[in-house]
């Protein structure tokens, strides 16, 4: 079985459902800010002065790629999330969920340094597309151990079959 006790069907539902909830928020609230931020939120980010401005050419490089980290953050944690939904409607066998293509796929990072040089609300967002990937990776790996912990031994197959008999 794909879930075991330890997280029963009807919890993997309600988290299932809350991540995707905030996921999608998230993934909206990112769309918007990042195609329709408003330079001023740059003022005292940088000095024009230096080159380390919202003019810089490197600067606006760097925020571009990170908009992309986020954005590729969420779509992995959304293509995950709608796995997880698929197996609990039975599109999905259990066997099939153990495939890497149903597994979250590997997102990059951002460096904290260069995030720190945002306005508050790209690092805003940056930081919680972060944690969410962070929080959705732990559910899945202790999934992914429980499955393991799952697994019957012979043994004890036979003391469980010898229990409903009596």
């Amino acid at each position: 079985m794909y879930l075991d006790a330890s997280l029963d069907r009807g919890m993997h539902r309600r988290l299932v459902d809350g991540l995707y909830v905030e996921a999608m928020v998230m993934a909206d609230e990112a769309r918007a800010y990042f195609d329709m931020r408003d330079d001023s939120e740059w003022a005292g980010h940088g000095d024009p002065a230096d080159g380390s401005g919202r003019d810089d050419p490197l600067r606006r490089v760097a925020f571009a790629c990170e908009s992309l980290k986020v954005t590729t953050r969420l779509m992995h944690i959304i293509a995950w999330l709608l796995s997880q939904r698929a197996w609990q409607r039975g599109e999905i066998g259990d066997a099939e969920m153990l495939d890497e293509k149903y597994r979250l796929g590997h997102a990059v990072g951002t460096d904290p340094a260069l995030a720190g040089t945002f306005p508050f609300a790209a690092r805003a967002l940056i930081e919680a597309s972060q944690d969410l990937y962070e929080r959705v990776a732990r559910l899945q790996d202790r999934m992914a151990s429980s499955r393991v912990r799952a697994e019957p031994s012979p043994a004890r197959a036979l003391i469980d079959r010898l229990s409903s008999a009596f």
